[in-house]
């Protein structure tokens, strides 16, 4: 009794966590586990408390939104690891093998044709209302051809894809989503549905719960009736017990490649009738049964735990082991996320630990057979040397690096050098600045054209082979032939935008030195350069460590400057402001250096000293026509421009 109530508590905390707080406390395998030993434990003593999660369905909703209650139980399904109890289940019987979704159940209600309600499941039997959500779902039809009314139940996902693209724009560690189902929860849950409507959620049908005077006697034929009617269903197969098994295997082989996230398969009975007839346990129906993945585990011996730092300052731990095969990749690596999970599987370099694939995907470590509890915290960070703390936040502890000045956490000025304004190394994305700082590949930025010191290690890299490794050094070579307004642009400099780098280039003629010992009082002299622009200037230029900096990427810059062409009166010496759209040009940047190339100006804002705007709308309200009305400042299309102070018919 004392061991059913501990696992009791630990699932329903889980459970909390997952369902009601969107945030994951442990891993599928090991709730799998603990749940499957209280299953025993109540069979074994006949007892099962009133509060256990083999009684109760799911967890109870949030009050943000209205509730309301299921007109009928919204039952979660049994489940199986194995594959022949699959096909004993199904008998003689024939089947429909679907996907099972990994996202948030919704339950829609048409009426008239149109989509009246949308309720999430919730516990099962109180869900909550997201109708003006719904509606902006990627995939769900507002008005069908069906005009009675009609119930149908589907999963709310958000595919791997959009996950990793929503996650990429995410610039704290700490924050992005630990896995597509918690966005998708918290998505689909808004107040404001325009930030539902930025996630991309998509909904897949997988039950016609009722649809007004029409009958079927197969599940096949609602499948198909659904998606006559617009309807995105969840992909499935006809199945019976000679075909299962290659089934099964047949989904297998797509996971890998697979973007909607699923975390295991459905079988249903065909014949809705015989279905039926089967009834419902207190928690189960009888007519569908869940299949999970028998998760493939392999022994491997902990080798290291790589301490990698990020731009927040969290230290992330992941472990390297001796390679295995898993699911048909080769896996060596696995995060261990913080720093209660390494003190709970009790960790220690040369232990023999058991590895798994969670969803037949992610890397995790299921069980730590040793258990040497030996592994050392660092105390300092293995990225600057600097002080290292650990922090206990939403019951977890995690390590941090306490230094202010840590490479890492100066991740977005790395990745404004590398820009394509700055020094235009292609490929190196925030996510790989984030690893190589990390892996103490990068200290500095001269450390970008070094790498090939560590080509091994990169190589090695989760998301790396030699390929990628090879592009990356061919782009960084490239970014050496380059401009001083490039690299004046990706030192960061307080103030200092694209335009503002290239016209202080070509003020002290492409010279280096003459920017780096020019006086606060002579920068402000320079039109367009303020007095705080320029004390921000000085006050960078006369730092002994930012000149030693810059003095270091000289030496592995190649400049070549594109000469001005003053020939054109017309252009030379005048001020213009590029707003809207263009016909012409590919884009703003490169009419802008177009018309700085011939020795104009490229401002963001209309003033007195504007020559001309250039907006193809010149009759439009904008702000910028306003202002250039006002103050008298002519309003040009571009093709007006061209052919005004180009002196061309066409670009």
């Amino acid at each position: 009794m004392n061991r059913m109530r501990e696992l009791i508590d630990k699932l329903n905390e889980a459970s909390r966590a997952y369902y009601a707080e969107d945030r994951e406390i442990m891993s599928n395998y090991e709730y799998d586990a603990l749940y499957d030993e209280l299953v025993r434990l109540e069979a074994e003593t006949g007892i099962t408390m009133s509060d256990s999660p083999t009684v109760n369905v799911g967890y109870e909703s949030v009050d943000e939104l209205p509730k309301e209650k299921h007109p009928s139980p919204m039952l979660s399904l049994s489940k199986t690891k194995d594959r022949e109890e699959l096909r004993d289940w199904l008998g003689e019987q024939k089947g429909l093998l679907s996907w099972k979704l990994d996202g948030l159940t919704i339950v829609l209600t048409y009426e008239g044709g149109e989509l009246f309600k949308a309720v999430t499941r919730g516990n099962g039997e109180i869900g909550e209302v997201i109708t003006a959500n719904a509606k902006v779902f990627k995939n769900i039809p507002h008005k069908i051809s069906f005009t009675g009314r009609m119930v149908l139940r589907g999963e709310a996902v958000i595919k791997y894809s959009d996950f990793e693209k929503i996650n990429a724009e995410i610039e704290d560690v700490d924050a992005k989503y630990k896995n597509p189902r918690n966005l998708c929860s918290g998505s689909v849950r808004q107040l404001n549905n325009e930030i539902t409507a930025k996630r991309n959620v998509y909904f897949y049908a997988f039950n016609l719960v009722e649809a007004e005077n029409k009958e079927f006697s197969y599940r096949k034929e609602q499948f198909e009736f659904l998606k006559g009617l617009g309807f995105d269903v969840v992909e499935y197969h006809e199945v019976d017990k000679t075909s299962i098994l290659t089934t099964i295997k047949d989904f297998a082989a797509k996971i890998a490649d697979y973007d909607v996230p699923s975390d295991g398969l459905v079988l249903t009975y065909d014949d809705i009738a015989y279905g039926r007839s089967l009834e419902r346990t207190a928690k189960f129906p009888r007519d569908s049964i869940a299949f999970k993945w028998q998760d493939e585990i392999k022994e491997t011996t902990l080798r290291e735990i790589e301490w990698s730092p990020s731009r927040t300052g969290l230290i992330n731990p992941v472990a390297i082991f001796d390679p295995v095969e898993l699911e048909g990749t080769t896996v060596s690596r696995a995060s261990v996320h913080n720093i209660s999970i390494v003190r709970g599987l009790k960790l220690g370099i040369g232990d023999c630990i058991t590895v798994y694939k969670a969803n037949m995907i992610i890397p995790q470590i299921a069980e730590n057979l040793t258990g040497s509890d030996s592994l050392s915290i660092p105390e300092i960070c293995p990225c600057c040397g600097g002080r290292t703390e650990i922090k206990k936040i939403a019951e977890a502890e995690s390590l941090y690096c306490t230094n202010a000045e840590c490479p890492a956490k100066k991740l977005k000025s790395f990745a404004l050098f590398v820009s394509r304004d700055a020094m235009n190394i292609d490929g190196m994305s925030e996510a790989t600045l984030e690893k190589f700082i990390g892996a103490g590949i990068i200290k500095t930025l001269p450390d970008l054209y070094h790498m090939d010191r560590y080509e091994l290690k990169i190589v090695e890299m989760d998301g790396f082979g030699q390929k990628s490794y090879d592009n990356l050094i061919s782009s960084v070579e490239a970014s050496r032939d380059t401009n001083l307004s490039r690299l004046i642009y990706g030192l960061g400099i307080p103030g200092i935008g694209v335009a503002n780098a290239r016209m202080l280039s070509r003020y002290y003629d492409h010279d280096c030195n003459r920017i780096m010992n020019a006086t606060a009082e002579e920068l402000a002299s320079i039109d367009g350069i303020g007095d705080v622009m320029a004390g921000a200037i000085a006050a960078y230029m006369s730092d002994e460590a930012n000149r030693a900096l810059i003095n270091d990427l000289r030496a592995e810059l190649n400049f070549n400057e594109v000469a001005l062409d003053n020939s054109n009166e017309s252009i030379s010496g005048k001020t213009f402001v590029i707003t809207g759209s263009l016909e012409h040009y590919a884009n703003r940047d490169e009419l802008k250096t177009k018309i700085e190339n011939l020795g104009g100006k490229v401002a963001g804002s209309v003033s007195k000293n504007t020559t001309a705007l250039i907006n193809n709308d010149v009759t439009s309200n904008s702000s910028k026509n306003k202002k250039a009305k006002e103050l008298g400042v002519p309003i040009i299309s571009e093709d007006d421009f061209i052919k005004d102070y180009l002196g061309e018919e066409n670009v």
